[in-house]
């Protein structure tokens, strides 16, 4: 029996899941223990202290001998990327998180300001090929035997992306026609999480499900993922 837990932003070895959900596979270590760092809202190109937390992120993840990264998106302020040769890349990125302790895998989702950028460039494997730490995508697993983790795209689900975008515009390549995106995705969630049998089950996205903080619930979330959530409590 697992415990499920859902991180938003406050939040390798590929095979294919029996969903539609790509997974990767992370070795706990060998006492079976798990230690883990989780950022969001993060790619300010080192300014609003970023490289500030960076650095004590490095001395944090030496001291727990971590294994792997989460960010829950926001990845590139303010707009994204404008493409695979975008140097924000490496600004906000590369030569930002440059502690050795840092050189594990990250796992990225992407928020709403990454979907004001070229998502397609921060999805592609031409960045992971230039920083072999990078993977992001809409959603996918990641099991740690004692952990497995269910990254979920929530952008999409947030209506006044769609009916009040005010003077941004949105990269909705791949999510179209939205209904049957998320149909679709709540579905492989649903399927991923009642085939899991890790002890703990954690819920990664953008967008806060409850929250007493200045944006507060999600409600498209609480309407349509948190009953997902709940139906696969042990």
């Amino acid at each position: 029996m697992g415990l499920l837990v859902f991180i938003d932003s406050i939040a390798l070895c590929l095979v294919v899941s029996s969903a539609l959900l790509q997974r990767f596979e992370e070795a706990p270590k060998p006492d079976g223990s798990l230690s883990l760092l989780v950022i969001g809202d993060w790619g300010r190109k080192g300014a609003y202290n970023q490289s500030k937390v960076a650095f004590q992120m490095g001395a944090i993840g030496q001291q727990l001998n971590i294994d792997f990264v989460i960010s829950t998106g926001d990845n590139f302020y303010d707009s994204g990327l404008t493409g695979i040769d975008d140097p924000a890349f490496d600004d906000s990125f590369t030569k930002i998180y440059t502690s050795s302790s840092l050189n594990n895998q990250w796992y990225s989702v992407l928020g709403n300001h990454d979907y004001r950028g070229d998502v397609e460039a921060q999805l592609s494997p031409v960045l992971t090929n230039h920083d072999k730490r990078w993977i992001c995508l809409r959603s996918f697993i990641v099991n740690a035997e004692v952990a497995e983790f269910f990254f979920v795209d929530t952008t999409p689900f947030v209506d006044k992306y769609f009916t009040e975008p005010g003077d941004h515009v949105y990269d909705w390549r791949g999510i179209l026609p939205r209904k049957k995106y998320i149909s679709n995705l709540l579905k492989e969630v649903d399927l991923a999480l009642q085939e899991s049998n890790a002890k703990w089950k954690i819920v990664v996205g953008h967008h806060t499900i409850r929250s007493a903080g200045q944006h507060g619930d999600t409600d498209e979330l609480v309407e349509q993922l948190l009953p997902i959530l709940q139906m696969n409590l042990p």
